[in-house]
């Protein structure tokens, strides 16, 4: 059996110093352009133009959520994740769950779910930078892989709620979607970085050319 790469993601998210892998960033922020909604709807255009327009109401139904103020749970992520893939429930993983071809493999424990639940609150933590925050709940998405199908999606939605909690969007999202390894220490810091430039970068770019 191959290694547990969520146990190699725990150990690699809590040696991660977070709150200097990212500056901080302008908010609010206002793009020209949406870049998730543009995202989401390339999938309209796709072999399913079904999968596009779910996860346009997806996103509608996490910026919903975000403007009510609704902490991040994994209730909340799965009235998202039944939108993502147009099912009527959607529940938390009952076994080991695999991707990358199998390569990579995310074990279950009685405290998985728990231990989760823990990482998503503290994407509201205020003492580590925005970027940070949101660039760690994508990887936990990713490599705690709560749900059995659509993992990747939501990880995309989740690091677009925590931005948007602050009132942050981005005008684009496709650097974002490179693969990701649970025990690459310095692809996670980098992607904190990453988040932190494209906001900044959004934030030039709708400074030059205001609507």
């Amino acid at each position: 059996m191959s290694a547990d790469a969520l146990a190699a993601w725990v150990q690699v998210r809590n040696q991660i110093d977070w709150t200097s892998a990212a500056g901080e960033v302008p908010a609010p922020v206002e793009p020209i352009v949406d870049g998730l909604t543009t995202w989401c709807g390339e999938g309209s255009r796709s072999s399913d133009p079904d999968r596009g327009r779910r996860l346009l109401a997806a996103l509608a139904q996490s910026r919903t959520d975000a403007s009510h103020r609704r902490p991040l749970t994994c209730t909340l992520l799965s009235g998202w994740q039944q939108l993502v893939l147009g099912m009527p429930e959607v529940r938390f993983r009952r076994g080991d769950a695999f991707a990358k071809d199998g390569r990579e493999r995310y074990a279950l424990t009685p405290h998985t779910q728990r231990d989760f639940e823990q990482c998503l609150r503290d994407s509201a933590d205020p003492r580590v930078p925005l970027a940070s925050r949101s660039a760690r709940a994508y990887l936990d998405v990713a490599f705690f892989h709560p749900f059995p199908d659509g993992n990747a999606r939501l990880a995309m939605l989740t690091l677009a709620y925590v931005l948007e909690w602050e009132g942050v969007r981005l005008d684009q999202v496709g650097p974002l979607q490179t693969t990701r390894y649970a025990d690459d220490d310095a692809g996670a810091a980098d992607l904190a970085t990453l988040v932190f430039l494209l906001i900044r970068a959004t934030h030039q770019r709708a400074t030059r050319f205001p609507h």
